[in-house]
């Protein structure tokens, strides 16, 4: 009796937790229409263009996760904090180009008078818990309050180290237009941003930000997923294009 009342305990928890905003929200109506009728989304789910395996020769989900929680290597842990110079943001002129990279995908872009902000993780963890994937010490210098308002805010996939609950919904006032892959406006939308300033695209599709920028959505090799179902989103690289250059933005593209 006692071992029932505590397993439906535990799986009352585990409901209630799961339904907190930040897992997000998978597509539906139109949107879960669009997304079917898109070339890249086959079999209920959106596909690479080649095959990719989600494990490779004789791994499988046990040994990975036996892996990951056992076997940690003791070179994934950096031995010092790791160098890095915070920059005051605000005080950058808009007509300077230049890149301050946050760690992993995440990045704040000047070019052509605008401003950018990819994939924007400022929790200071990439998980839906804050024990679990810590950034290491150096790696989270900048917060949401750091950020000055954003002209286009670039998101790659709905992927925990790419995609911060926390860090949009305090970031959400000074964010112009998002731009994404078709499927990930669900969480956006679900999270308070305004419907009228999400764009989501496939690959191969542009946004036309004036008449001398553009990006565009270009096939990425990855999945995406934020809780138990995999690939009902699109994940994407990008290639931003202004007068002066051309800078691609890879995501997590293999």
């Amino acid at each position: 009796m006692i071992t029932t009342i505590v397993l439906f305990a535990l799986a009352a928890i585990g409901v209630t937790v799961i339904r907190h905003p930040k897992f997000g929200k998978l597509p539906s109506g139109e949107r879960k229409r669009r997304n079917s009728s898109s070339p890249n989304y086959r079999n209920g789910s959106f596909q690479n263009l080649s095959h990719t395996p989600m494990m490779t020769g004789c791994a499988n989900y046990f040994t990975a996760a036996k892996a990951f929680l056992l076997k940690r290597s003791k070179r994934s842990t950096p031995a010092s904090v790791i160098p890095s110079v915070k920059t005051d943001l605000r005080s950058i002129d808009l007509q300077d180009e230049i890149l301050v990279w946050f760690g992993h995908s995440s990045y704040f872009l000047q070019a052509g008078g605008k401003r950018f902000l990819v994939d924007p993780v400022l929790s200071g963890h990439a998980s839906p818990f804050s024990f679990i994937t810590p950034g290491h010490p150096g790696t989270d210098r900048y917060r949401p309050e750091d950020i000055p308002d954003i002209d286009y805010l670039l998101l790659t996939h709905d992927h925990w180290d790419h995609l911060d609950y926390a860090a949009l919904t305090e970031l959400r006032p000074r964010i112009g237009t998002v731009i994404t892959g078709l499927g990930n406006g669900e969480h956006l939308e679900h999270w308070g941003l305004d419907k009228e300033k999400i764009i989501e695209k496939d690959w191969h599709e542009s946004v036309a930000l004036d008449p001398s920028a553009a990006v565009t959505l270009v096939p990425a090799r990855h999945f995406s997923g934020r809780l138990f179902k995999r690939n009902q989103v699109l994940w994407t690289s990008f290639v931003l294009k202004t007068n002066e250059r051309k800078i691609f933005i890879g995501g997590d593209s293999g």
